[in-house]
């Protein structure tokens, strides 16, 4: 059956999403399983000792062969060093994007009819550029690039979000932005103002004050354990802190549990003992939020609402400071880590069979001037900073940046039979 596919590569997991075409119309966007049946698959990229490159959490421990997180170093003119060897973060993630594209392919049985592919909102064209470039060179020659923003407000809309103007909240696992989003008169979204966001807030640092906690609680005991017998009982720590995490969204407490040489241990935690650690974080996240919202001189009344999404997001706490900040509807979706690649999917739909455009008020004569000459329109230049679904990246009139990107390494990355899950 035809489909579309719509990816999104975060700072910690990767998803993807597939419309199905059904006649004249698409089905709604549904999760790919990447892996293993679950619908997320790490960002994480390990370099094999034959040069195959495999997605996903390694089973070796060597960090020299292992990188997260290259996506936000697109455009870096330093290279990520894999195995030893220079590699272009663009084509790092250039690599998991065709992964995905061949897993999708395999389960499907043909390929995709348009795919877009997110990236991070304050993205400016050369970025893109360089993106696209590394795409071309693994196959992948017509993909759509949308801001990440964009496609959480189109995957909001498709669940009945009908407001015109919003502001996006994206909180990932190592990673923050956020920006406004307006509908056009095309039905489709853009973004205006300046997008704000941080590379270093998300909710691993959740999880870090999570565990301080327990290292904290549990100092005098650690101390008396044998070094061995310690580090393997924290190397478990971080994991454990996620889940806590995800249990107090839900309850009021929660237990951290290590299995200690000594036997189990448990540090009780309430939810208002997490809220009271991680408020500092999520505060900092709610600033930039209004910063993003003063950057278009708008008032908190013109905002339809504010559209969530990333796991993160799921903490009770960011939606009681943001409610607070702005007094409009703030709105998740039941799996907040899957919006931004449903919102692809559905932007990819559009790629295929755009919306009808509205038809075009009537023309207004213009008034004359002087010897029957009209007075000129004045004209509004386009936003560089703004994609629209279906149209090529835009580019800058003048190349600012006309570096030689460098080559690419001597290892196999673009074997596609060396990709592995």
């Amino acid at each position: 059956m035809p489909y579309v596919l719509g990816i999104d590569i975060g700072s910690t997991n990767t998803a993807a999403a597939v419309a199905r075409r059904r006649g004249a119309t698409w089905t709604r966007p549904e999760a790919v399983a990447l892996s293993a049946g679950a619908p997320l698959v790490p960002s994480t990229l390990c370099l094999a000792e034959d040069g195959a490159l495999h997605v996903g959490e390694p089973a070796t421990d060597d960090g020299s062969r292992i990188t997260r997180d290259f996506v936000h170093r697109i455009g870096d003119d330093v290279p990520v060093l894999l195995g030893g060897e220079p590699c272009a973060p663009q084509t790092l993630t250039a690599e998991l994007a065709a992964w995905v594209v061949e897993r999708v392919h395999a389960l499907e049985g043909e390929a995709a009819e348009a795919i877009v592919l997110s990236h991070p909102a304050g993205w400016r064209p050369y970025r893109r550029d360089v993106l696209h470039r590394a795409l071309a060179d693994l196959g992948l020659r017509h993909v759509t690039l949308l801001p990440r923003t964009v496609t959480v407000a189109e995957s909001h809309a498709a669940r009945g979000f009908a407001g015109d103007t919003a502001v996006v909240y994206a909180l990932g696992g190592n990673s923050f932005e956020a920006a406004l989003v307006r509908r056009t008169p095309r039905g489709t979204y853009e973004t205006f103002g300046t997008p704000q966001g941080l590379d270093s807030i998300g909710g691993a640092d959740f999880d870090e004050a999570l565990a301080e906690h327990a290292r904290t609680v549990l100092a005098k005991e650690l101390a008396t354990i044998a070094r061995r017998g310690t580090q393997a009982a924290l190397r478990g720590l971080r994991a454990e802190c996620d889940r806590v995490k995800r249990v107090l969204t839900v309850d009021h407490t929660a237990d951290v549990v290590l299995a200690l040489p000594s036997g189990p241990a448990r540090i009780p935690v309430t939810r208002a003992q997490f809220e009271a650690m991680i408020r500092p974080t999520v505060q900092a996240t709610v600033d930039l939020l209004l910063r993003a919202v003063r950057s278009a001189d708008l008032a908190p009344a013109q905002l339809d609402a504010v559209l969530l999404t990333g796991g993160s997001t799921r903490v009770p706490l960011v939606t009681e400071l943001i409610s607070a900040a702005l007094p409009v509807p703030v709105e998740v979706e039941p799996d907040s880590q899957l919006t931004a690649a449903t919102g692809a999917a559905m932007a990819a739909c559009q790629v295929v069979s755009p919306r009808p455009r509205p038809p075009a008020p009537a023309r207004v004569p213009a008034p004359v001037s002087g010897a029957g000459r009209a007075t000129p329109a004045t004209s509004r230049r386009p936003h560089h900073g703004t994609t629209v679904p279906g149209d090529p990246p835009p580019r800058p009139p003048v190349r600012v940046l006309p570096l030689e990107l460098p080559k690419p390494p001597r290892l196999a990355l673009t074997r596609s039979r060396g990709r592995e899950g």
